[in-house]
């Protein structure tokens, strides 16, 4: 086991670390939005969006930024991010944007393709760009669209921003009826799961 080398404790690190992700997502949304190519941020900071709306201190901070955009406006993406000081890196099959050339994978903007799965087992698709609303310095992916989106991957990350999205009410067990019988049960498994806890 290597040995960590601990700094101390800072408020000062952990709000640069949130100050950051927000930079990053709004520079890039910024220059996306300059060369006309329609997106939307997904993911845990539109999570975080949807949820600062009813309760900021329900917020959970995400160190990455997942961006839908459609695959044909894909080289557009490319120059308009270099363009802003991004590095563009496929790894791993995942198109992603680095910060600058010592950029951090764990901390790049991730690229989701519009109507398509991002795995192949997923049962569902990504939405398109026009399943969006206008939020806070980047247009942001409608509540539908991403709960739709977290039901289909259903990580263990997916499903704590689900359980964050029930914390504040903005979904609810209602939304079942309006769901794909295989997403309808895994949101009742998570509601069930809430219940137990309680």
């Amino acid at each position: 086991m290597s040995l960590l080398s601990l700094k101390e404790f800072s408020w000062e690190r952990m709000i640069a670390a949130v100050d950051a992700v927000r930079e990053r997502a709004c520079r890039a949304a910024a220059a996306l939005q300059r060369a006309g190519v329609p997106h939307a941020v997904i993911g845990g900071n539109a999570i975080a969006a949807w949820v600062a709306r009813v309760d900021a201190e329900a917020v959970r901070n995400t160190k990455d930024v997942d961006v839908l955009v459609r695959r044909r406006d894909f080289q557009r993406v490319i120059d308009a991010l270099e363009s802003v000081g991004f590095v563009y890196q496929n790894v791993a099959d995942v198109d992603l944007f680095l910060d600058g050339p010592e950029g951090s994978v764990r901390t790049g903007i991730h690229i989701v393709f519009a109507g398509e799965r991002v795995r192949s087992d997923y049962l569902l698709p990504a939405p398109d760009v026009t399943d969006s609303e206008a939020g806070p310095g980047f247009t942001v992916a409608t509540l539908e669209a991403l709960v739709t989106m977290k039901l289909t991957s259903f990580r263990l990350k997916d499903r704590v921003h689900l359980l964050d999205l029930l914390g504040v009410g903005l979904i609810d067990a209602s939304w079942c009826e309006r769901l794909r019988p295989e997403l309808a049960v895994r949101l009742q498994e998570l509601i069930a799961s809430q219940e137990y806890e309680a």
